[in-house]
């Protein structure tokens, strides 16, 4: 439901007061060819830029989606700071990823198979030339990984094989069971930190088996400590916990415990460059589990209190670095349809902004050698690697320039309006390229997922967000609404809708459509609704709440909650929000009326969805379909063979997008 994994891809420009001015315009850009589904195929999404040790170089990710093999393949890259050089280092596989290099900039390790290899490798690629070769021989799954300081040896966390495990069956403990791609989390499997020798390939455990997850290792600068979270769940405890917790970095050391934050959206920890703190990321308590909002925090690496330095903030941080003096922390801000970066400073808890405003998002941000990179989009191309460079954001990288020539997009504006309480609503507007101010519109109220996130100024390239271009395309203005309980807007704004499912939201995105209605721009007998995840339980939400729309698309969505009660990942949210089915059963039914009261629904209604989402398991929309098909309600359910949550066969996002515009064709012809 919350798609809180979901990783944020982004996009292009030249210099940002550039790419500001030419967002913030109203043309179309270009004169060629409209957006299609076949554009899953030509886009290229690139992530997790890394610096090299002296700044040189920046490393990153490409990924395409290949017709004949059907799969996304990936290739590491590397780009000079410069911008001159753009270099790729390896052919494009199904399994490459996560670019690391070594401290002295000799090797750049990644992860990915061996030829002829069934498992992923640590694999290292000596600059000096050659092919990759593996550093690992193992059979268990390779997770994060780290280079020690003086190069000698990298720690990396694994879960053992079992290769017996699909003849048996699986016996489950944990209170958290199921995880979206990871499937049934059975007994043992556990997730363990491990060293191994680079010299001489020799692999050692470096923490012993208990029945924790041990994550996200991170090395002292002086390379004798190792600091790791620890939980017993796969995720957060059951108190909505993570430890973090630092090791001697040689085998058989005890752990000792330095802190226990509320888990956050996605950890990441950091040392500071004297050794002597640990930067870590703390969200909010369990009841609020699904409002994100992670802030920044400092621990004392000997042990002590843990200092928050976003505190004041009210807005999430989403990825951070410290300075090379120590002195300051380089984040990324996530507020209000964009993202940038700022500077913390660790003594004042000063924040000052990087660069300038505009309708832009940045994230994954890498600093090294005096040098900062980050993913840059705005709403005209998808994620390329930027520099950070004095205050300006400078493109180094042109993986979709191909993608976009010729390519013409509809332009995307801000709007705000007030919901039926007065409180004030921001959302996009996502124009035909041919807009024409005066005439009405056809209009699709496309709602996000989450309900933590927002709809920005971004160009994502998964199969949920390239819709709005396309129904653009096709003459649509495209509503894009941030209703409460999603972040970018505070605290206040996130936790307004705790326990309250299905009211505010609704309100909040009728209100959007009331006022595109008011303003001439939506046609008010030409509407519809669709969206994913969340987004897809909203419309549920919406066509039971309003009759007005003529057709709607809900992907991955839900209408019976208490039916997801154990059947979801996401036990720890109801239990701390809503509290178990059998005590508040008056509330569970609260938040399931569009099921209950589905004879309130007239709208005729897609369904879609994966046979491997335990992020939304794909009953939540066979009841619905079953529900209006009962009623006489038009309704079509489209399933997806061994599909997670985010669908990862690239012909099936085409096959997706494709029949979501023929449904709208059906009811609500061009």
């Amino acid at each position: 439901m919350t798609g809180a994994k979901l990783v944020r891809l982004c996009v292009a420009g030249i210099l940002l007061p550039m790419c500001a001015a030419r967002a913030q315009s109203s043309a179309p850009v270009g004169a060629g060819r409209t957006l299609t589904p076949d554009d899953f195929y030509r886009a290229v999404d690139v992530s997790d830029p890394r610096v090299s040790p002296k700044g040189r170089w920046v490393a990153y990710v490409a990924t395409t989606n290949e017709r004949a093999p059907d799969e996304a393949r990936s290739a590491i890259w590397m780009v000079s700071w410069d911008g001159r050089q753009n270099v790729e280092l390896t052919t494009p596989a199904a399994d490459a990823s996560s670019p690391r290099w070594s401290p002295d900039g000799r090797y750049l390790s990644f992860l990915g198979k061996p030829r002829g290899a069934t498992s992923t490798q640590i694999m290292l690629l000596d600059r000096r030339g050659g092919e990759a070769r593996a550093l690992t021989g193992v059979s268990g799954e390779i997770g994060d990984y780290a280079w020690s300081p003086d190069g000698k040896s990298i720690v990396f966390t694994m879960q053992p094989a079992d290769p017996g495990a699909a003849a048996k069956p699986m016996v489950i403990d944990a209170l958290h069971f199921k995880d979206d791609a990871a499937g049934y989390l059975s007994a043992g499997r556990t997730w363990r930190l491990y060293l191994i020798d680079v010299a001489d390939r020799r692999v050692e455990p470096l923490t012993a088996e208990g029945g924790f997850n041990d994550t996200l290792p991170a090395w002292s600068p002086d390379g004798r400590r190792i600091a790791f979270v620890r939980t017993r769940e796969h995720g957060a405890d059951e108190d909505g916990r993570e430890s973090i917790e630092v090791v001697d970095a040689r085998p058989k050391s005890a752990p000792r415990m330095l802190v226990r934050p509320f888990a956050p959206n996605s950890q990441m920890l950091a040392w500071s460059p004297d050794g002597t703190r640990i930067a870590f990321l703390q969200g909010l308590e369990p009841k609020y589990y699904a409002y994100m909002q992670d802030h920044l925090f400092v621990v004392p690496a000997a042990g002590g209190t843990a200092r928050p330095l976003t505190g004041k903030l009210d807005r999430a941080v989403m990825s951070y670095a410290f300075t090379a003096d120590g002195k300051g922390m380089e984040i990324t801000v996530e507020d209000d349809r964009t993202e940038y970066p700022s500077m913390v400073d660790l003594a004042s808890g000063a924040i000052r902004r990087l660069s300038a405003p505009g309708p832009y998002v940045t994230t994954a941000l890498s600093a090294a050698g005096g040098h900062t990179a980050l993913l840059y989009t705005d709403d005209r191309a998808p994620a390329e690697v930027y520099a950070l460079d004095h205050g300006r954001l400078r493109k180094l990288t042109g993986q979709n320039d191909a993608f976009l020539a010729g390519l013409r997009l509809g332009a995307v504006k801000d709007v705000s309006f007030k919901d039926p309480g007065g409180v004030e609503i921001h959302g996009l507007v996502v124009e035909p390229p041919n807009f024409v101010t005066g005439r009405r519109y056809p209009t699709l109220l496309w709602i996000h997922g989450g309900p933590n996130g927002q709809d920005e100024h971004s160009f994502v390239l998964d199969g949920y967000q390239f819709e709005p271009q396309m129904f653009a395309a096709k003459g649509f203005v495209v509503l894009r609404v941030n209703y409460r309980g999603g972040s970018g807007r505070g605290i206040a704004f996130a936790k307004a809708i705790y326990a309250d499912w299905g009211d505010k939201e609704v309100k909040d995105l009728l209100a959007g459509v009331d006022d595109l209605v008011r303003r001439g721009i939506a046609d008010p007998a030409r509407l519809a609704v669709g969206g994913w995840s969340y987004g897809g339980i909203l419309t549920d939400y919406t066509i039971a709440s309003d009759g007005r729309f003529k057709v709607a698309i809900a992907g991955a969505g839900s209408a019976d909650q208490i039916a997801m009660y154990g059947s979801d990942e996401y036990v720890l949210q109801y239990n701390h929000e809503l509290g178990p089915p059998w005590i508040n059963s008056a509330l569970w039914m609260k938040v399931s009326y569009p099921f209950f009261h589905a004879n309130r629904i007239h709208t005729p209604t897609l369904f879609l969805g994966g046979t491997k989402d335990f992020n939304v398991p794909i009953n939540g929309g066979e009841q619905m379909y079953e529900a209006l098909r009962t009623l006489g309600v038009p309704a079509r359910l489209v399933v997806y063979p061994d599909q997670h949550h985010v669908f990862e066969r690239p012909s099936f996002l085409k096959d997706m997008a494709q029949r979501m515009m023929a449904w709208v064709d059906r009811f609500m012809p061009p």
